[in-house]
């Protein structure tokens, strides 16, 4: 490893540490984040998908899509699959195949690496202010397609200014409701001379404190928590790590994570047994997804105002208004998708070989890139997991739902991307297994360490969303 990235990575752990900041304590944040949501004026009221202005339904096909043919679309899709119990479906999905930017400036302030964070109202938002990147565009928006201002900082991430690039990965969407789509994850470093001139909805905050504020429900957005879920922290002996320790939280749980993000030596299977377990389950399994028309999605209808499930499932396509007055566009329409109920998202960990290891399962869903992601235990963001309610159950649902208290190590609600999802919210949360908690798992379940998992981050299509969301909570 060169040393630069050493340093890099150091300077992350550093800012990882910092949890009442070096400019503004948590409090002081969190009044900002108030102060926020009563200035930024916001309006979004559902509306018939036939009444949104510039969006169409195709005459022929029935597929929902912008007068400019880019932006995204509402298409139908068919999927084969021998992974799971339900063999073929048919379903909406949001085709989106331009590559957005999520993009986060990074600056030494004091001593520690802070991070601009943007007050921002996306439509679909639970509370309407999250914490949002530096940066967070489609090329529709950047592009600006819609005829509207372009996104602030544009510069440092399209190359047009120079910067350190600290992070720089393509990370998957959600694969149950994106047709393949990805994001520029970004993190780019400024001179500790250079001079912002800040709107008032941006301030700097540690990593440390972008963590804390993760304990809440719904204050940092998806697009955040997916582009600090990259960060490297570094890979020490077990020596080294003793050391570590002293300097970190007491908190035990903080330590269990300290170790198991920091230490490369122990752990139950090895980089290269995971990657053939991965490729064996990836020629086992078989995703045959092939584009239909809208109007001929078998389960689902157009009801004269929305497109929704027959049983009334899963999700529906709904039609909004919006007006946000400190937007690049301040009014407009669009498609959104609602989920029926909230869902879960969990982890359960064990203590193997002396560090904490994340039990994994390889998930299929309809829009991955390649058949197969890497998922936490748990992940039940649109069907309903309570037993007799789903065609499906649900592996180690219980062990998740039913934990005492002492072995929940974090949960809280997290919001999903709130400019495509409305008001889609689902616990999020990290349960130690009991002591009798087998080693041994299902074939398409592996334990890993998240020193591994940061490992496989490194590149594409390899740790869904989900895992990404959790993998951003852990603070040490």
């Amino acid at each position: 490893m060169r040393t630069s990235d050493n340093l890099h990575e150091l300077a992350f752990f550093k800012s990882a540490l910092v949890k009442e900041g070096v400019i503004n304590p948590i409090e002081n944040v969190l009044n900002w984040i108030y102060t926020q949501n009563k200035r930024i004026k916001t309006s979004v009221d559902q509306i018939s998908l036939a009444d949104m202005k510039r969006w169409k339904f195709d005459e022929t096909s029935g597929n929902l899509s912008h007068e400019s043919r880019k932006f995204f679309s509402i298409e139908g899709i068919r999927v084969k699959t021998n992974y799971g119990n339900v063999e073929v479906w048919e379903q909406p999905i949001i085709n989106q195949p331009e590559i957005g930017f999520l993009g986060i400036l990074a600056k030494n302030i004091k001593g520690v690496l802070n991070f601009l964070m943007q007050a921002k109202v996306e439509p679909g938002n639970l509370n309407c202010v999250q914490l949002s990147p530096t940066l967070q565009a489609t090329k529709s928006n950047y592009t600006k397609v819609h005829h509207g201002k372009s996104p602030l900082f544009l510069e440092y991430f399209n190359g047009q200014k120079q910067g350190l690039t600290l992070l720089d990965q393509l990370q998957s969407e959600q694969g149950a409701r994106f047709l393949r789509k990805r994001n520029r994850n970004m993190i780019v470093q400024i001179g500790e001379d250079e001079a912002l001139d800040l709107p008032e909805n941006f301030l700097w905050l540690t990593l440390g404190q972008i963590k804390e504020l993760m304990k809440f429900d719904n204050v940092v957005n998806m697009d955040t928590r997916t582009v600090i879920s990259a960060i490297p922290y570094g890979s020490y002996n077990s020596d080294t790590l003793t050391f570590f320790s002293e300097i970190a939280s007491p908190d035990k749980i903080n330590l269990k994570f300290l170790a198991s993000i920091l230490n490369h030596e122990l752990h139950l299977h090895t980089l290269d047994q995971i990657i053939s377990w991965i490729t064996k389950l990836k020629t086992k399994y078989a995703l045959e997804v092939t584009s239909i028309p809208l109007n001929k999605v078998s389960g689902w209808k157009y009801d004269g105002r929305s497109v929704v499930h027959e049983q009334k499932k899963y999700f529906e396509v709904i039609g909004v208004h919006v007006e946000i007055n400190n937007r690049e566009v301040i009014a407009w329409d669009q498609p959104m998708i609602k989920p029926a109920q909230e869902g879960i998202i969990a982890f359960i960990v064990k203590n193997i070989n002396g560090v904490c290891h994340f039990l994994v399962q390889a998930k299929a869903e309809a829009g991955n890139l390649d058949i197969l992601e890497l998922a936490p235990t748990v992940q039940c963001l649109t069907g309903n997991y309570r037993d007799g309610q789903s065609e499906y159950t649900v592996p180690f649902i219980h062990e998740v739902m039913d934990a005492p208290q002492e072995k929940i190590w974090y949960s809280a609600m997290q919001s999903e991307e709130g400019g495509r999802f409305f008001k889609e919210q689902n616990i999020n949360r990290i349960v130690e297994a009991p002591d009798d908690f087998p080693i041994e798992v299902p074939d398409n379940y592996c334990w890993m360490t998240l020193n591994q998992l940061l490992t496989f981050l490194k590149f594409n299509n390899y740790l869904n969303i989900a895992t990404r969301s959790l993998i951003s909570t852990v603070s040490f």
